[in-house]
């Protein structure tokens, strides 16, 4: 379509940055013929000039709504901007070469508005699984527990808080002597009190007895 808008045609002339640009020919609306024509893509939309450094477009066409397709039919080389739905014209366009065909078809189908909301869905679709499997593998495992001993062991100390702090010094008495720190000469002191104790209670009970008999 021609355009006379001064925003548009500043934009198409601009140093913006450029998506593809190229020789291509264009079948014209009325004459049906093909003429040569330089593009330039910008975004979703695709300005053509009839020279190369042309400072005006000659038309443009704002690639939204629409499909890219080949026609064999048509042009060698040539493929079509398709705009559904009535009263929508298509674009025939030919390429100089079956790479330069590839690469302009690809670019135009990847151009529109609506081509990029859904990649940016579905990045953001990978980004949301890459940070879940992240946090997955961020996670601490459990560490395997040790299965329950039933078995004594006999290299393990022994538990002496649970143990009687006292040692038997002579049947039927206790001395409360710790276990701890107990030197020989403090057991030896301990039994032998008692046993002297014991061997004197012997000594006087034996002298009680033999005297009746001296006194006879």
């Amino acid at each position: 379509m021609k355009i006379n808008e001064k925003n548009m045609v500043a934009f198409a002339t601009s140093a913006t940055p450029v998506d593809r640009e190229g020789w291509l020919n264009k079948r014209g609306e009325v004459n049906r013929g093909y003429s040569r024509r330089w593009f330039v893509l910008k975004g979703n939309i695709l300005f053509y000039f009839d020279r190369r450094g042309d400072k005006e477009p000659v038309g443009m066409i704002v690639l939204e709504g629409c499909t890219i397709e080949l026609a064999e039919d048509e042009e060698q080389f040539g493929f079509k901007i398709v705009f559904h739905g009535p009263n929508n014209r298509s674009y025939a366009l030919g390429a100089e070469s079956q790479d330069s065909m590839e690469q302009w078809m690809k670019a135009l189908a990847c151009a529109s508005y609506d081509y990029m909301k859904l990649m940016v869905a579905e990045l953001q679709r990978q980004l949301d699984a890459a940070e879940e499997d992240t946090t997955a593998t961020s996670l601490p495992a459990e560490s395997p527990k040790a299965p329950p001993r039933h078995r004594h062991n006999p290299f393990n100390k022994p538990d002496t808080h649970h143990r009687s702090q006292s040692v038997r010094s002579a049947p039927g008495r206790t001395e409360n002597i710790p276990r701890t720190r107990v030197t020989f000469r403090e057991l030896h002191t301990a039994y032998g009190r008692r046993i002297l104790a014991d061997l004197n209670e012997w000594r006087h009970s034996k002298r009680s007895m033999e005297a009746p008999l001296i006194a006879l």
